[in-house]
C-alpha cells in the first residue's frame, strides 16, 4: 500500500511564495477532496507534486513510500506510481490514443516483464465501452478534436490502465454534463481499492455525490487551513467560504491581486500573488 507524504511544504515561482507550509498524507484505499476559493494554490500543488518544473521548492519535502521524490523528474515519479489526470488536456496531433498509453504502461514494467499486447487490446476496448468513448477511440490522435468532457474520460481511461499508486484528479468534473459526470465518478469509484490513492481537486459538491471522500481539506492562500469530512462539502455548497473568514481572521479569500507581503529565505519582499488555481 503506497503512501504519500507532503510535509511543511513551501514553494516559490519567480521569488514569489505560492505554498505556505502545505502538510497532507494519502495512503492507498483512501480518497481526499481538496476544496478552496480561485487562487489558493490546489492545482500547483498537484504540478508541484508530478514534479512541474517552473516550481521551486522553498523547503519541506514531499515523500512516496518514505522516500523523497524532490530530485526526481516527471517521468520518474511517473514510473514510481504518480498520476495526474489534468485539468486542460493538450493535444498531441500524429500520436494516437492507443499508442501513448501502450507506451506509458509499457514504461513502468519490470525489466524482466513484457506487454501482452492482445489482451492489452482488450483492456483498453474494455474501458473505451465502459466510458462511452466509442470503438475507434484507439486510432483517434490524442486529444485532438476531442470535446471537453472527452478530454476528461479519456484521462480516467489512462489513469484505468495505467495503475497508479497515487492520483490526483485535477478538476476533473469541469467540462461534464450531469450523464458525463455520473458515467466518470462511476469509472473512478469502481478503481477504489487499497492499491489506489486519490487525491480530487474540485470547486463542487457534485462531484463528491459520485466518488466519496475519506477527508475533505480547505485550502486558502497557499496552505491547507481546515480539515473534516463530508459535513465541510455542505457547509461551503450552502455558505461559501465566507464563514471561514471570521474563523481565521481573513477579511478577504479570493483578492488575488492584493499585495501581501510574504518572507522568501532571508529577505522579506512584496508581491502581487497571481490567480493561481
Amino acid at each position: 500500500m503506497a503512501t504519500l507524504e507532503i510535509k511543511d511544504l513551501v514553494v516559490s515561482v519567480e521569488d514569489t511564495l505560492i505554498l505556505q507550509g502545505v502538510n497532507l498524507t494519502v495512503s492507498g484505499g483512501e480518497t481526499h477532496a481538496i476544496m478552496g476559493p480561485n487562487g489558493t494554490g490546489k492545482s500547483t500543488l498537484a504540478q508541484i507534486v508530478m514534479g512541474h518544473p517552473k516550481f521551486k521548492v522553498e523547503s519541506g519535502d514531499i515523500l512516496l513510500d518514505g522516500e523523497s521524490i524532490i530530485g526526481l523528474s516527471v517521468d520518474e515519479r511517473s514510473r514510481r506510481g504518480l498520476f495526474l489526470a489534468m485539468q486542460n488536456p493538450i493535444e498531441v496531433p500524429g500520436v494516437t490514443n492507443f499508442d501513448f498509453v501502450k507506451t506509458a504502461v509499457s514504461a513502468r514494467l519490470k525489466a524482466n516483464e513484457r506487454l501482452r499486447i492482445g489482451k492489452f487490446i482488450l483492456k483498453f476496448e474494455d474501458a473505451a465501452k465502459a466510458l462511452n468513448m466509442g470503438s475507434g477511440l484507439s486510432q483517434r490522435y490524442l486529444n485532438q478534436g476531442f470535446s471537453g468532457g472527452e478530454k476528461k474520460r479519456n484521462e480516467i481511461l489512462q489513469m484505468r490502465l495505467i495503475q497508479p499508486k497515487i492520483a490526483f484528479l485535477d478538476e476533473i468534473d469541469s467540462g461534464l454534463d450531469v450523464d458525463a459526470l455520473k458515467l466518470v465518478g462511476d469509472n473512478v469509484s469502481k478503481m477504489k481499492s487499497p492499491d489506489l490513492g486519490l487525491v480530487l481537486i474540485t470547486h463542487y459538491e457534485r462531484l463528491l455525490d459520485y466518488i466519496i471522500p475519506d477527508q475533505v481539506h480547505i485550502m486558502i492562500r497557499g496552505t491547507i487551513v481546515k480539515t473534516g469530512g463530508r459535513e465541510l462539502i455542505q457547509k461551503i455548497d450552502r455558505e461559501g467560504y465566507d464563514w471561514l473568514k471570521a474563523e481565521l481572521g481573513i477579511d478577504e479569500l479570493e483578492d488575488p491581486s492584493k499585495t501581501r507581503q510574504y518572507t522568501l529565505g532571508s529577505c522579506a519582499t512584496k508581491k502581487t500573488i497571481p490567480g493561481l488555481r
